[in-house]
């Protein structure tokens, strides 16, 4: 094959690019919106039990422009894994890394574990992705609703209108977005079908219709997306949970949240817009 010549990946860019009078040349664009979101959790998002080392329930967004994510976001992540583990048949999981199992029970001493961590923290910072997420605060809800309440679901609607606000911004909202998630179980994933629907149908704050397709992916599925998913949710749940103990992950992450005033006011002005409490911390609500 030619080395000049490349595929083209996406309708709309691609064809913005060339010049009118170009061979195939053509002004149609994508009947999708640019944007990719993959969707992960941390935590058990019942009512009945609340673990008191760790109270709450975490749902992230990671919203990526889908040229970045395949040209930059995909390779970054296959390449970690060829130094790391000699080829990239493994899944970044949170929870088998902190607890060093599975494939991550590879290193020697602290310092190479270290040096692991530091280069996918690494990767993450320079990543860019925009963040919304929920935390349901499983304590106070649970004094305030009986225990049939659905902190997934609670979270679900929160994060999915921050999505749909975000994509007004970028004169994105009325085209198809796809939300990938994982899948959790036949009944879990039938419920949070018919709740998705219901969201998207305009039972929301905004009254809006919302132009969401929902995605459920296998749980042995490569996903780039669904494992930075899987990375960034519990550092956010335990900044919220223990605020005062270092976090240096959440440092990252907190200039990733959608925010008020856009790309100049990163890191700042989050609370409330791409990053959710519920209920409300007393210091978050009105006076």
């Amino acid at each position: 094959m030619d080395d000049d010549i490349q595929l083209p990946l996406f309708v709309q860019q691609d064809t913005e690019n060339r010049k009118p009078n170009q061979a195939g040349a053509s002004n149609k664009s994508s009947a999708f919106s640019p944007y990719i979101v993959y969707v992960d959790e941390s935590g058990d998002h019942s009512l009945r039990s609340v673990d008191e080392n760790y109270p709450v329930f975490v749902l992230a967004f990671c919203i990526f422009h889908k040229r970045y994510y395949s040209e930059t976001i995909v390779p970054a992540l296959e390449k970690f894994k060829f130094n790391h583990f000699g080829h990239d048949q493994v899944v970044l999981h949170e929870n088998e890394i902190r607890r060093e199992t599975g494939a991550f029970n590879i290193f020697s001493d602290r310092y190479e574990r270290t040096e692991f961590l530091n280069e996918l923290t690494n990767i993450i910072d320079k990543s860019n992705f925009i963040l919304i997420s929920c935390t349901i605060d499983k304590v106070s809800l649970r004094r305030q609703l009986d225990t049939d309440a659905n902190p997934y679901h609670i979270a679900l609607g929160l994060c999915m209108e921050s999505l749909y606000a975000f994509l007004q911004e970028k004169n994105q909202h009325t085209k198809p977005t796809h939300i990938v998630v994982e899948c959790r179980g036949k009944k879990e994933d039938r419920d949070l079908e018919l709740e998705f629907r219901r969201i998207c149908d305009g039972n929301n704050r905004l009254n809006h219709i919302l132009p969401f397709d929902l995605i459920f992916s296998d749980k042995r599925a490569m996903s780039s997306g669904l494992q930075l998913a899987d990375l960034v949710a519990r550092p956010i749940g335990m900044h919220v949970s223990r605020p005062d103990q270092e976090n240096r992950a959440f440092e990252v992450l907190k200039r990733k949240f959608y925010c008020a005033g856009g790309r100049e006011n990163l890191g700042v002005d989050y609370e409330g817009v791409g990053m959710h409490i519920y209920p409300r911390p007393e210091s978050e609500k009105p006076r």
